[in-house]
Parts: structure tokens; sequence; C-alpha cells
């Protein structure tokens, strides 16, 4: 046997160029690395964008909540300051007993209102913020299968 046969024997190839093999199975994998990195780095901007319009959406919906709660506190502000000028005004005891309970009447129905206001704004501002990141993720996993 030659030399050169005896060392592909040694190597077990017999005959077949491994190093060609494997070049192509590496250039496949590069590839296919490549394309993978492509996909996330898309995936990833995506991402960014969603986040983008989530801290907008955000944005508004805390400007939004925190007006409303500065609404509700001059119009509880202007309720308690009437109810002091009537209770000034008062001539009896009956009168303050009357008023008091008539001002922890209406406290009380303008609080439930006003709480059932804010937890129907703070629930439209959570579905608002979460919207973009939902679409932004459906979308990626819809593009990714």
């Amino acid at each position: 046997m030659s030399e050169s046969v005896q060392k592909e024997n040694l190597n077990g190839t017999n005959g077949v160029a491994l190093p060609g093999v494997f070049g192509v199975l590496a250039e496949q994998g590069i590839a296919r690395a490549q394309a993978n990195c492509e996909k996330i780095k898309i995936a990833s901007e995506q991402i960014s964008e969603s986040l983008r319009e989530t801290y907008s959406a955000n944005s508004e919906g805390a400007t939004s909540y925190g007006l409303k709660v500065i609404e509700i506190s001059n119009a509880n502000n202007a309720a308690t300051m009437d109810f002091f000028v009537h209770l000034l005004g008062s001539k009896s005891v009956t009168d303050v007993i009357n008023l008091s309970a008539e001002q922890a009447r209406k406290t009380f129905v303008a609080t439930s209102a006003q709480n059932r206001e804010l937890w129907e704004l703070a629930q439209k501002l959570a579905k608002e913020a979460s919207e973009p990141v939902r679409k932004r993720v459906a979308s990626v996993f819809q593009k990714a299968s």
C-alpha cells in the first residue's frame, strides 16, 4: 500500500473528503445562525418599538389619572369648605347634627362614585398600556412560527 492510502485508512476516512463535508456543514450552520440572528434583531427592534408605544400610552394614562385625582380633590375640598360655612351658620345643636349627618351621607355617596370612576379609569389605562405589547408579542411569535 502506498503511504497516502495507509494514512487514509489510519484516519478512518476510506477516501471520503471530510474537510469538504465539514466545510459544507459549517457553511450551512453559519447561514442558519446568521438568519436566526437577523430574526432576533428584527424581533428586538419590534419589541423596542412596542415598549416606546407602551411608555407613551403609560405617560398619557398617568397624566389622565393624575388630572382626575386633582379634579376629585378640588371637588372634595369645595364640598368640605361648603360644609364648614354651613356649620358656622348653624344656630342650634340640632342643626349641627343634621348638617353633619347630611355631610356624611354626601361624602359617602361622592367617595363611592369617585372610587368607581378611578377604578374604571385605572382598568382602561391598564388595558391601553398593555395593548401595544400584546400586539407586538403576538406579531413576533406569529412571524417566528
